[in-house]
């Protein structure tokens, strides 16, 4: 029996010399709010003919509450199905955490494009702030419908041709790490970020997320 692979753990970081506070830059204050973090197993908004399936944040825990949560996993629609996850959320002094993990994922919504079956044996999305920033951290084992290089970067993309040199079925992210411009320390990771039909018109649409973490390390905004 072939044993799997080693979970594959990668980073990535935002950090920020300044905090921006009601929309101009300064040092964080004793009055900022204090660091938030959020995660969820995921989500899904997929489109096709006349099914819609919208999920919203699975599982999804935040430092102000719920600080756990958890999910049974099963079928989503026709499109999706997964083993289980949960995910926790909590501070440690000025320090915000979040993270969520799911297993045995797998999405068949593509095979009637003519495009594979996408799996994932396991994931993981973890995030912390530090005085300065953000870290972003993912894990995922096996993989199946798509190939990665050995050392997978930050925000790697990759495409699921269409038959025939059509259009493409999908755009898959790994690693998918968001930031706001300009910076202000915050960070958004997923471990993958499946787009169908990414240059639209096609005969489905939506997103499917793995994995999502969220920090910031000043805490919510304030309406300017």
């Amino acid at each position: 029996m072939t044993k799997p692979k080693t979970a594959r753990r990668l980073l990535s970081v935002t950090m920020l010399t300044g905090a921006l506070v009601a929309g101009g830059t300064a040092s964080a204050s004793a009055e900022a709010a204090p660091a938030t973090a959020s995660a969820s197993v995921g989500s899904l908004d997929v489109e096709v003919g006349d099914e819609h399936v919208v999920t919203g944040d699975l599982a999804p825990c935040d430092v102000d509450g719920p600080l756990t949560a958890k999910a049974r996993g099963g079928f989503i629609g026709d499109f999706a199905r997964f083993a289980g996850g949960d995910s926790s959320c909590g501070r440690t002094g000025a320090v915000a955490v979040g993270e969520a993990s799911g297993r045995r994922f797998e999405t068949t919504v593509l095979k009637q494009f003519g495009g594979p079956v996408i799996g994932v044996r396991m994931f993981k999305a973890k995030c912390s702030t530090t005085k300065d920033g953000s870290l972003g951290y993912i894990e995922f084992g096996d993989v199946s419908g798509f190939t990665l290089p050995e050392n997978v970067p930050q925000n790697y993309r990759l495409t699921i041709a269409g038959e025939k040199g059509g259009a493409a079925l999908a755009s898959l992210t790994v690693n998918e790490t968001v930031t706001p411009t300009p910076a202000d320390g915050s960070l958004v990771t997923h471990m993958l970020h499946i787009k169908l039909f990414p240059q639209g018109g096609g005969p489905a649409k939506g997103d499917i997320y793995l994995g999502t973490a969220r920090c910031d390390p000043y805490g919510k905004k304030k309406p300017a």
